[in-house]
């Protein structure tokens, strides 16, 4: 039986139209009821049904937005910047995650796709990208007429972060990596290690931590390193939401952040900056916006398909990093 939003509304005790605001990216509706909708669409497993009015048409001004995790703060400023450029332009949006998106990507559904969900298949991407059906891609490159990639530079930006470490005095370091396989986790490694290895500085394999992007593996990956006999100087983590399960088990075991280990995010997710925890700044809002923009370009025409790369920066705040360490 189909989940529908009344029933998703009475479960959160809101209206239908809140729902519907939610689920769309609507900016009047507040993130703490924004994020209790979420979660009940991914407990109840609730799919959105197509706009009638593209079945009967044929046509569809519906662009579709196809992410991974209902759960985490860091999709709701893409939403947000996706909703914004949509409204603008007079086009209606779709969210899904991967194991419904491909019966929506079709013309008479939606007009084009906003991917950033690693569970989507390269093929199926591939397959149905064409210039009457563009595909833009946040978390991927694509190489394909039909297919665009809007990218963020991960490797200059992590090469800025370890870069800025070694000169307060970091030396020893230990890394909680992501998701594997994604190339968000391969490039911000990558860069990780290059500039450590220019400073001759290498990880043993004890400091190699894996999460898969949670607060929860974030808090688990730190008890592992609680039972090394020493602990290195800081943790370099893939995403803020592991930072901040990493931060709280090593409060709870009576260490001091950033006195005794220091910790670093990705992300700059909204308590960051409550925290104080040194982070990699990302542009969500405005990613969401450019690839919308790019999107109804190539929709109307108008638009290329040469890849996009977006800079983020350095947050560099004293509640997770020291400004000097003594290196002796």
């Amino acid at each position: 039986m189909m989940i529908t939003i009344k029933e998703i509304a009475k479960a959160a005790g809101v209206s239908p139209s809140t729902v519907s605001n939610a689920l769309n990216g609507k900016p009047n509706v507040s993130e703490k009821v924004r994020e209790r909708i979420f979660a009940l669409c991914k407990e109840l497993n609730y799919q959105p049904n197509p706009a009638s009015k593209g079945l009967k048409s044929g046509k569809s001004k519906t662009l579709l937005f196809v992410f991974s995790d209902f759960d985490r703060q860091f999709y709701l400023q893409i939403i947000k910047g996706i909703n914004q450029y949509t409204n603008l332009r007079g086009y209606d949006l779709l969210v899904c995650s991967a194991k419904s998106c491909a019966k929506f990507m079709h013309p008479s559904i939606t007009c084009g796709s906003i991917i950033l969900d690693r569970r989507v298949h390269d093929q199926l991407i591939l397959q149905k990208a064409s210039v009457d059906y563009p595909i833009i891609s946040l978390d991927r490159p694509l190489n394909q007429e039909g297919a665009k990639s809007i990218l963020l530079d991960n490797y200059s930006v992590m090469s800025e972060l370890i870069e800025g470490l070694y000169k307060r005095g970091y030396r020893k370091f230990a890394y909680l990596a992501g998701v594997e396989g994604t190339l968000d986790n391969k490039e911000r490694y990558s860069a990780m290690m290059d500039i450590l290895s220019s400073h001759d500085i290498k990880i043993p394999p004890e400091y190699h931590l894996h999460g898969d992007y949670t607060e929860q593996s974030g808090y688990q990956a730190a008890k592992i390193l609680l039972l090394s006999k020493k602990l290195p100087e800081i943790v370099i983590s893939a995403n803020d939401d592991m930072a901040f399960g990493m931060i709280d088990a090593f409060k709870e075991n009576g260490l001091q952040v950033p006195e005794d280990i220091a910790v670093t995010g990705f992300d700059d997710e909204k308590p960051a900056e409550a925290l104080g925890l040194t982070t990699i700044s990302v542009p969500n809002f405005e990613r969401g916006y450019l690839a919308t923009q790019h999107l109804i370009n190539c929709i109307d025409g108008e638009g290329d398909f040469s890849p996009i790369t977006i800079n983020a920066s350095v947050a560099w705040r004293s509640g997770s990093v020291l400004n000097e360490i003594d290196i002796n």
